[in-house]
C-alpha cells in the first residue's frame, strides 16, 4: 500500500494510539429513561417492554444519543460507534414477535425466514441504522470542524441473539434455529443502511460466535460488490477465561486466521472479562496479526452496587490500557460495557504521547496473508 492510499485513521495510528468510544448502553442509563421515553409516541402500542432494546432510542431520543455522542468526542474519541449493536431484523424480532415457544413451539429456520421477510421489522432495520449512522456523522463532523481534528464514525454490527455454531436443543445436536444465509441477509441489510447514513468504517464487533461473524462478512462483501464501492472493516471479539471465543470456542490465534483472509483494517478484543484478564489474549493476537490491533474490555466484572454497574473507574481503565500501549500491544483503545464518556476523556489523556503498536503492512506480510479462512470449534 502507498502513502497516498492510506486511510487517513492509518496515518493518524502511526504517530499515536487512536481513541475509540465507550459503552453506549451504560450511559444511556445515567440519563434515567424509563418505557414510556423508549416508546414515546411512535411505540406507544407496542405489545413488549422495548426498555432495553436500547438502539431504538436512535429513534424516539435521538437529542439524548446525540448528547453522548458528543460526550464521547469532546472526551477524546476519534471514532464513534453507531447506536446499532442490534439493529438486524432479526435481534429486533425479540421485541415486537411472539416468541412461539410460549405456546409450546420452538424457533426455527421458518421462524426466522418470516423475521427477515416481515417488512415492518426490515424497514426498521433500515431506519434505525441509517438514522443512527447519520447522528453520529452529525456530531463527528461537527466536533471535527470545530477541534480541526477529523473523527469518524464506525457502522456497529453486533452478534445476534441467535448461533450458527450450536444446537440449542441437547437431542439434536445438527439443528439451528437460523440458517446462514437468514444471518448474512439480515447482516447485509444492516450494512446497507449504516453507509447509506455516512459510516467512515463498518465494525464486526463482540464476536462470541465465530460462525454468525462469518456471515456478517460475508455479507459485507456482497454489498461491497453490488454498491461498488469499499470501506474498512474493523472485527473485535470477545473471549472467556481460556481465550476462546466463548461460543464458538476459537482460541485467539484461531480466530485471527479465520478472519485474516478479509484483510481487516483492524483486528482485537472487546468486552469479555475485563482489561486484566485480557491482557495475556490481547499479547498472543498482538504478536499473530499484521493489522492495527484494537482493544475496549468492560470496565471490569460486573458489579450491581457499583455506579455504572462495573467495577472499574476512570482512573483504573486509564492504568490498565496505559500498561498495554507501553507492551507495545494495542493501535485503538477504547472501553465496552461500563465504560462512560469519563472512562473514556482518563484513558484518552493516559494515552497521549505513549507510542502505538508497529505493525507490518500488508505489502510486507508475505503470502501467508492470503491465507483462507480456517473454521474451528462451533452457540445458542
Amino acid at each position: 500500500m502507498t502513502q497516498t492510499d492510506k486511510h487517513p485513521l492509518e496515518k493518524i495510528m502511526e504517530n499515536r494510539i487512536a481513541i475509540l468510544d465507550g459503552a453506549m448502553g451504560t450511559t444511556i442509563r445515567t440519563y434515567g429513561m424509563k418505557e414510556a421515553d423508549m416508546r414515546a409516541e411512535r411505540f406507544r402500542d407496542a405489545k413488549k417492554d422495548l426498555l432495553n432494546n436500547g438502539d431504538l432510542f436512535s429513534l424516539t431520543q435521538p437529542k439524548m444519543i446525540g448528547d453522548i455522542h458528543r460526550r464521547f468526542l469532546q472526551a477524546g474519541a476519534d471514532i464513534i460507534e453507531t447506536n446499532t449493536f442490534g439493529a438486524t431484523s432479526i435481534a429486533q424480532s425479540e421485541f415486537f414477535v411472539e416468541d412461539p415457544r410460549e405456546r409450546g413451539g420452538r424457533k426455527d429456520p421458518a421462524f426466522y425466514q418470516a423475521v427477515i421477510d416481515d417488512p415492518f421489522l426490515s424497514g426498521l432495520a433500515r431506519e434505525i441504522n441509517e438514522s443512527s449512522a447519520r447522528q453520529c456523522r452529525a456530531w463527528a463532523d461537527r466536533i471535527a470542524n470545530d477541534t480541526g481534528r477529523p473523527r469518524f464514525v464506525a457502522g456497529a454490527l453486533g452478534p445476534l441473539t441467535v448461533s450458527l455454531s450450536n444446537s440449542p436443543d441437547a437431542d439434536d445436536s445438527g439443528f439451528r434455529v437460523v440458517t446462514f444465509d437468514q444471518v448474512k441477509t439480515a447482516y447485509a441489510q444492516q450494512v446497507r443502511a449504516l453507509i447509506a447514513g455516512g459510516a467512515d468504517l463498518l465494525l464486526v464487533e463482540t464476536i462470541f460466535d465465530s460462525l454468525n461473524a462469518k456471515a456478517a462478512l460475508v455479507a459485507i462483501q456482497e454489498v461491497f460488490a453490488e454498491q461498488g464501492k469499499k470501506l474498512p472493516i474493523m472485527i473485535s471479539a470477545a473471549v472467556g477465561r481460556g481465550g476462546e471465543t466463548m461460543i464458538s470456542a476459537q482460541t485467539v490465534e484461531a480466530f485471527w486466521t479465520a478472519v485474516r483472509h478479509v484483510k481487516p483494517f483492524s483486528v482485537g478484543l472487546n468486552c469479555s472479562l475485563g482489561p486484566d484478564l485480557m491482557y495475556p489474549f490481547l499479547a498472543e493476537l498482538a504478536g499473530k496479526a499484521d493489522v492495527p490491533v484494537s482493544c475496549y474490555p468492560n470496565a471490569g466484572l460486573p458489579n450491581p452496587l457499583s455506579e455504572t454497574g462495573f467495577d472499574l473507574g476512570p482512573a483504573d481503565m486509564a492504568r490498565f490500557q496505559s500498561d498495554f500501549a507501553r507492551a507495545g500491544l494495542i493501535n485503538i483503545a477504547g472501553g465496552c460495557c461500563g465504560n462512560t464518556p469519563e472512562h473514556i476523556a482518563a484513558i484518552a489523556q493516559a494515552l497521549e504521547g505513549l507510542p502505538p503498536r508497529k505493525w507490518r503492512a500488508p505489502s510486507d506480510a508475505g503470502p501467508a496473508r492470503e491465507a483462507c479462512a480456517v473454521e474451528s470449534g462451533n452457540r445458542a
